[in-house]
């Protein structure tokens, strides 16, 4: 399975090496699988994810790490409801399908999501 998540990680882009690439991807299904709230996507370059908030400092430093590999992405986190965060995960047009890979690993690490358009 974790070959089929791979899909998104975009390596003409991407400066993480290449053996450390599944490591990330296996990062980023832990945090979708444990702390996974809700799922949205308002916009082919938008992806918005709602945590628990516990996870928030996790996800902050994933985020961090990614974006220093791959500075296309663009991640902010606001609270929202009580007890969660809102990571809003955005990529250029040209990186449209990687953020599709990673809205569907999200789906598939946290199947009981609620996922809107």
């Amino acid at each position: 399975m974790l070959g089929d998540n791979l899909m998104w990680v975009a390596p003409q882009a991407c400066t993480l090496p290449t053996e450390q690439q599944p490591v990330r991807v296996e990062e980023f299904a832990l945090l979708f699988a444990t702390a996974l709230r809700k799922i949205e996507r308002p916009a082919p370059t938008l992806l918005r994810l709602e945590l628990d908030a516990a996870a928030t400092a996790t996800a902050q430093h994933l985020a961090a790490r990614e974006t220093s590999c791959c500075t296309f992405f663009a991640f902010t986190f606001t609270p929202a409801q009580p007890g969660t965060v809102v990571m809003n995960i955005e990529v250029p047009p040209a990186h449209i399908a990687v953020l599709d890979g990673l809205a569907a690993q999200a789906a598939a690490a946290q199947p009981t999501a609620s996922s809107t358009s």
